[in-house]
């Protein structure tokens, strides 16, 4: 079995995260990414791209990680005993889209490789990432192609792979407490080893690469698109899901704060602007009940 080689997945996740942060300026008048680099104490540190007040995002975070440390905060241990003693290091590649027009979807995606080692012991390591789409007035042939590109990505690396995926981003990105899930869905994979390094990696890099593939036709077609108060007002309602969702339950947010990550950079994810309203439900027959009726449920695409 191959061995794993950190050098070439932190060279891809630095390219990756450069090819993004390009692609999305080119969606933009003249607005650029800052470029914002830091170290932590604790050992690593990372590269945030950051893009505020666009004509086309309101925000738009693309974060690079490398972190590494002595030992694992006891969070991290509870349910891999295994990890116990090891000295870690932690790369990604983390980003969150929060488009200004409410008929653009947020949209989220994330590559990461961890590996613990212990002198004496073959190193603990895995892959993990995917990619989720929210959209707040949606389209189903938007839904649609993000899907089916989901699919292509997987689609070298066995017949069942998509399904399986697919079915652990509805899972995962669910909010339990409003028995509801974030968005339409996506891709979401983690503790992947059994394939080796390099398939595995290469894996990762396929979902990297689709993901501007997947959301970059879908900003095209719909930032134009003229929208008021009405919109805007239930796009910063359903942004409050997201917030929720971040801080309560995402593993990398968790892990990031537990394990002395660098705050600026962890959240990133949370929109500039959000409401929350008591015990609101939107009016039958009107865009925004469809969003609940025909897109924030099971459904395959």
């Amino acid at each position: 079995m191959s061995q794993p080689d950190l050098n070439k997945v932190k060279t891809y996740l630095l390219g990756l995260q450069q090819s993004i942060a390009g692609a999305l300026e080119q969606e933009e008048d003249t607005l650029k990414f800052t470029i914002d680099a830091w170290t932590r104490e604790q050992g690593g540190g990372g590269r945030s791209c950051i893009l505020q007040n666009g004509t086309t995002f309101e925000s738009a975070g693309i974060n690079f990680s490398h972190v590494f440390g002595s030992g694992l905060p006891a969070s991290a241990t509870a349910h891999r005993p295994e990890l116990a003693g090891r000295s870690f290091q932690a790369m990604g590649v983390s980003l969150v889209i929060h488009p200004n027009n409410p008929y653009v979807p947020t949209s989220h995606a994330n590559v990461r490789f961890f590996i613990a080692e212990k002198p004496g012991e073959e190193p603990v390591w895995w892959f993990g990432g995917g990619y989720d789409l929210t959209p707040y007035y949606a389209f189903e042939e938007d839904v649609i192609h993000w899907h089916q590109t989901a699919k292509q990505a997987c689609a070298p690396f066995g017949a069942d792979v998509y399904a399986r995926y697919k079915k652990w981003c509805d899972e995962y990105f669910h909010l339990k407490h409003r028995n509801e899930p974030r968005g339409v869905g996506g891709l979401f994979f983690d503790d992947l080893n059994e394939w080796g390094f390099d398939k595995s990696f290469g894996f990762m890099q396929s979902v990297g690469d689709h993901y501007l593939k997947a959301y970059i036709p879908i900003v095209q077609k719909r930032k134009d698109i003229a929208y008021g108060e009405r919109e805007r007002d239930f796009q910063l309602y359903r942004r409050g899901r997201y917030v929720e969702f971040n801080l309560v339950y995402d593993r990398g947010t968790l892990f990031g704060l537990q394990s002395g990550g660098r705050t600026e950079s962890i959240l990133m994810s949370m929109p500039p602007l959000v409401k929350w309203r008591y015990n609101w439900q939107p009016e039958a027959g009107t865009p925004e009940a469809e969003l609940y009726e025909k897109y924030l449920i099971k459904r395959e695409w």
